[in-house]
């Protein structure tokens, strides 16, 4: 069933409430991402969905960039396509149906300053998920890996360009091994917990291509307060990120 949901920021996004809806970790890409993008970059965000990030952060910077987002799935390209139309953003986001695994087909190599993505996280169990299942292809990786992920923004990558991604925090050393095998240098680490004291769950990396080596590991983001009257609601840290991406720059 679609349903049309109106983002902090005035746009509009078209979801289907009994498929795969975006969550909190769209937003905290998002916001990673926002102070890198610069005047004219050409951003792509793979594995888009149902255009998110793209939506989240159009508002928030020039004009000048363009986006395009990357959709394996066919509904979800379709859903991303209504919320770009109602937005009436089609000259500032393009969405496109296809396969990560198939960039070399589809764009120019090293045609992209920016990337983000936010990925399947989760390595199929055997019998677990179901590669015809569509929730299961957004949380697992029965499409795509990590490695397909990092071979396509190593092709679609300009020199010195920035990738941005959103992953679990317990696959950290094979992230790092991934990039690095890719010519991205870790730049920037966040880590995300659910609550103050506990592990680490997710986590927010930005690599560059063909970088120098230097890593900055950022303050953890703390997504929801553990105790008082308002335990289980968003912190001030994770509200601060929510205003930040709902107010448009001038």
């Amino acid at each position: 069933m679609e349903e049309i949901d109106t983002l902090l920021n005035g746009n509009k996004i078209v979801q289907d409430t009994k498929g795969f809806m975006f969550g909190i970790d769209a937003v905290l890409l998002a916001h990673f991402a926002l102070s890198q993008i610069k005047k004219n970059d050409r951003v792509i965000d793979l594995c888009t969905g149902t255009g998110i990030v793209p939506l989240l952060q159009e508002k928030a910077l020039p004009s000048t960039i363009t986006f395009t987002g990357l959709e394996l799935q066919q509904k979800y390209a379709d859903l991303a396509q209504k919320s770009v139309e109602l937005n009436g953003l089609i000259e500032k986001i393009k969405i496109i149906q296809g396969d990560l695994k198939n960039v070399d087909q589809i764009f120019d190599k090293h045609s992209f300053n920016v990337i983000t993505c936010n990925p399947p996280y989760m390595i199929p169990e055997q019998g677990k998920a179901n590669p015809n299942d569509e929730k299961a292809i957004a949380r697992h990786e029965v499409c795509c890996t990590l490695a397909d992920v990092c071979n396509a923004a190593d092709f679609l990558l300009h020199t010195h360009g920035s990738f941005f991604m959103i992953h679990k925090a317990s696959r950290l050393p094979e992230i790092f091994a991934c990039l690095l095998e890719h010519k991205m240098e870790p730049k920037r680490l966040q880590l995300i917990q659910p609550f103050e004291g506990e592990k680490a769950n997710l986590l927010l990396v930005e690599a560059r291509k063909n970088a120098s080596k230097g890593l900055t590991v950022c303050p953890p983001i703390i997504v929801r307060q553990s105790q008082g009257p308002q335990k289980n609601e968003y912190t001030a840290q994770v509200q601060a990120i929510y205003k930040i991406m709902s107010e448009a720059r001038m």
